[in-house]
């Protein structure tokens, strides 16, 4: 009865195009990136040797076919996606994927004086490296997601666990910076920028306790700063790129927040009563029922079917 919707479905072929072949569509065209958000203002994840054995921790292979379906591919180290890749890599990064290692992120934390216990978990300074994931109970893939994630730093050393609440508490907790890690997705635009400013600028932070627009983790960084400004103050297109160029570099080095997954505009939609839609062949705007002002866009091109 639903002619458009945004949803997380598995196997939406067999669930909801079989239903109606003719009728019954889906596209999931490259949005934003999935992120492990770790609040930087707290021990030990402003220790960047901790952030690196975290990542080394997740098989985002996993996290992609049990969490996501298989829908949502391992994120890029520098934050990009989709089609951006390719437009903006930097070549320096042009090859560089995340890659599980369970040994080498062991082998970080000793490097960084943490020491495996008899419990099977690293410590530091009588400190077990435990922390708890936050994620919306609502949002099944995310919970999957955290699952995979949690068994992947157990068996690393890392004590993680996921705690599932509702929408309010988590954004409540997560934009006030009263969290220790949290999954959840970055801002999507048209380029790169949209993607680091929301995620990286220090105005998009808070101190904790008060409200982060979008810069959950907290980070802090002049240099950052600088090359977003760099950005938007030019119409330069190599200005921009050796920003853009900087600001990758930040994020495959520093870790500021975790890529796991390339998430997608979810989107299905049925041509039986309207057809117009925007496809594959027709990326006219970006789909979901959520996405502002291209709702407008997407009912302004529909027409009624014959």
């Amino acid at each position: 009865q639903i002619d458009w919707t945004n949803l997380f479905i598995p196997n939406l072929d067999r669930t909801y195009v079989a239903l109606d072949k003719q009728h019954f569509h889906y596209w999931f065209p490259s949005s934003d990136d999935v992120m492990l958000y770790l609040n930087l203002t707290k021990a030990p994840f402003n220790d960047l040797q901790v952030r690196k054995a975290i990542s080394l921790a997740l098989n985002r292979e996993n996290i992609s076919k049990l969490g996501e379906a298989g829908y949502e591919p391992p994120a890029n180290p520098t934050g990009l996606v989709g089609e951006s890749i390719q437009s903006y890599i930097d070549p320096r990064f042009a090859a560089l994927q995340f890659t599980q290692n369970t040994s080498q992120a062991g082998q970080t934390l000793e490097s960084d004086g943490w020491t495996k216990g008899a419990d099977g978990y690293y410590a530091k300074n009588g400190k077990q490296l435990a922390f708890t994931i936050i994620v919306v109970s609502g949002y099944t893939d995310y919970v999957a997601d955290c699952q995979v994630m949690v068994r992947d730093l157990k068996a690393a050393g890392i004590n993680a666990t996921v705690n599932a609440m509702s929408n309010d508490a988590f954004t409540s907790a997560l934009q006030n910076g009263q969290y220790d890690a949290g999954i959840l997705w970055t801002n999507p635009g048209p380029t790169p920028y949209y993607i680091y400013d929301g995620l990286l600028r220090s105005t998009n932070s808070a101190p904790v306790g008060q409200s982060a627009p979008s810069n959950y983790e907290r980070w802090m960084d002049p240099a950052t700063d600088k090359l977003l400004d760099q950005y938007a103050s030019s119409t330069d297109p190599q200005v921009q790129k050796q920003a853009l160029d900087g600001l990758q570099q930040i994020m495959v080095d520093q870790l500021p927040s975790i890529p796991l997954t390339a998430e997608p505009y979810w989107y299905e939609y049925s041509t039986a009563k309207f057809v117009g839609w925007p496809d594959a062949q027709h990326p006219y705007a970006a789909p979901g029922t959520a996405e502002y002002p291209d709702i407008e866009v997407v009912l302004l091109n529909l027409q009624p079917a014959q």
